[in-house]
């Protein structure tokens, strides 16, 4: 066996995300906090006799049980990382991870649901003297979780590009907010633009076009849509009726699968979803103690229990769709048979698909009738750098 095969067999086969150990550090911080609240929620409400109390604490214990599900998956997959038993490595513990949290924001959802249309048809009295203090210091520990989570949702990656319009410098922003990636556009003067102010028109080098649409968000415009791999084109930005062209090159970006840490991700919409829920009962308790609509209390939770079952579908499609080893990307899928179908080679089988966080594994059979080598096609897919595991067959036509 030459060297070259040598070292080509012995490639490492860690897929962890580059932010795993900080993301590990992060979720038991937040694991720590839930659990001292949950602690001294049930036992203050034992020696004070609230059962308000109670029951939020025992409410928080199901949200601690699944982030200490994503912390240890962090841990398993760090000491797995370099297990041979795995043949593709342990990237894949916090989409396993994240996929059993899905299911658990799901039948939080239903029993919050559950209650609520119970209360709707035979309404209890509410105590909302301790109810509404409860609300409001459960909705304060979701915003310190997500303060030390660091905002699972907000890495940019992309690169920045500024344009001057009538509304000022505009800046437009490849963003990996969670996963995928999006356009971001920003008035840097302050001033609000509206969806109607802007559009963008994708040209790639091979004449596709894609337009994007947007809507607000966080004091910025956001694409409706995905950009799909490579981040490679002429983007035409339509700012106030007047055209702007701005080029993006693809090694100055990440891709959707760098920032996309499922596990993380999972931890994150659970303090959403209690977020959400203390936010509505919260509302419909004061609307209630007001106006006397203790319909309100029920109506609310409903609400809250709609948006996290939403948002249970999504994180249970994407992280289903990595344990399934889905393409992750059909246009870079397409973008990767271009780069080689050259000379008339032809691509015979082509599979793509996630082994971790910032990690995409791909197997490729190429039918070529000229001398090319594996190496030759291996230089041609150097574009991708999320490809971390790549295997070339190179077969000569008849």
């Amino acid at each position: 066996m030459s060297e070259d095969s040598i070292t080509f067999a012995s490639h490492s086969h860690v897929f962890l995300g580059q932010e795993h150990a900080e993301n590990e550090r992060k979720t038991w911080s937040v694991v720590a906090l839930c659990a001292a609240m949950m602690t001294a929620e049930i036992v203050g409400g034992w020696l004070f006799g609230s059962i308000a109390l109670v029951a939020d604490g025992l409410h928080m214990s199901t949200h601690a049980g699944a982030l200490l599900l994503a912390a240890l998956a962090y841990g398993f997959a760090r000491r797995c990382a370099d297990d041979p038993r795995f043949a593709f490595g342990a990237g894949k513990f916090g989409d396993l991870a994240g996929f059993a949290s899905a299911l658990i924001l799901t039948t939080i959802a239903l029993l919050i649901a559950y209650e609520a249309v119970v209360r709707l048809f035979a309404p209890v009295p509410i105590r909302f003297g301790e109810a509404i203090p409860v609300a409001v210091l459960g909705l304060g520990v979701n915003i310190l979780s997500a303060w030390l989570l660091g905002g699972a949702h907000a890495h940019g990656h992309g690169g920045r590009r500024e344009t001057a319009t009538a509304f000022g410098p505009v800046s437009l922003e490849i963003i990996e907010n969670g996963c995928p990636p999006r356009f971001w556009i920003e008035a840097q003067s302050g001033a609000a633009l509206r969806p109607e102010d802007a559009s963008v028109e994708t040209v790639r080098p091979h004449g596709e076009r894609q337009n994007f649409a947007f809507a607000t968000r966080d004091g910025r415009l956001e694409s409706l849509d995905v950009i799909p791999e490579p981040h490679e084109f002429i983007a035409e930005v339509k700012i106030a009726g007047r055209s702007h062209r701005i080029a993006f090159d693809e090694h100055e970006h990440g891709h959707w699968n760098a920032p996309c840490d499922n596990n993380l991700r999972a931890a994150f919409l659970h303090i959403l979803g209690d977020a959400a829920v203390s936010a509505m009962v919260i509302i419909g308790l004061v609307l209630a103690w007001t106006f006397g609509w203790l319909w309100m209390d029920p109506a609310a939770a409903l609400i809250g229990a709609a948006v996290i079952a939403s948002w249970a579908v999504s994180l249970i499609r994407d992280t289903g769709a990595v344990l399934l080893d889905m393409t992750p990307d059909r246009r870079m899928a397409e973008t990767m048979s271009r780069a080689i179908e050259t000379d008339g080679d032809r691509v015979a089988d082509l599979h793509l698909w996630r082994l971790g966080p910032g990690h995409l594994g791909a197997i490729v059979s190429v039918v070529t009738r000229t001398g090319r080598s594996e190496a030759d096609y291996r230089e041609k897919l150097k574009r991708f750098p999320s490809l971390s595991h790549l295997t070339i067959e190179v077969r000569r036509a008849a």
